[in-house]
């Protein structure tokens, strides 16, 4: 049996203010949008580039009720996170970008990493994992 995880829905405020972030920001890649004139809505997927595992589907808050949860999908804790095969590179990118990290760098057991918060608030890891970690052999 072979299954994946092929998107995971982040709400946002807005399709186009979450685009111009994540395109221009973080240099994601857009894979699809595509309006839905029977719901009012977009299907708009994106992708962290190169990238051929699982997507982000940036789902608009569209209920009162769901509002509360952009930027706290997780609770306060770290909702994403992004993997590299340089982690000062795309560390340095970032920051000259105006990427706001609320946790400078560390070396851990598992590799580098450093919290940053995207343009609602949500948590994200930019990590690279050392060589031999599990993870690392999967994205590797």
């Amino acid at each position: 049996m072979k299954q994946d995880i092929v998107h995971i829905a982040l709400v946002v405020r807005d399709y186009d203010e979450a685009l111009d972030f994540y395109l221009n920001k973080l240099n994601f890649e857009l894979i699809e949008d595509t309006y839905q004139p029977e719901q009012d809505k977009r299907w708009v997927v994106i992708a962290p580039p190169g990238s051929r595992g699982t997507t982000l589907l940036l789902a608009r808050a569209s209920k009162a009720e769901q509002e509360p949860f952009i930027g706290n999908q997780a609770g306060g804790r770290v909702f994403l996170f992004l993997h590299t095969d340089d982690f000062w590179r795309d560390y340095e990118a970032m920051r000259a970008k105006g990427i706001h990290f609320v946790r400078e760098p560390k070396q851990a057991d598992y590799g580098t990493v450093a919290v940053f918060e995207d343009l609602y608030g949500t948590l994200w890891d930019l990590v690279q994992f050392n060589a031999g970690h599990p993870i690392a052999r999967r994205v590797g």
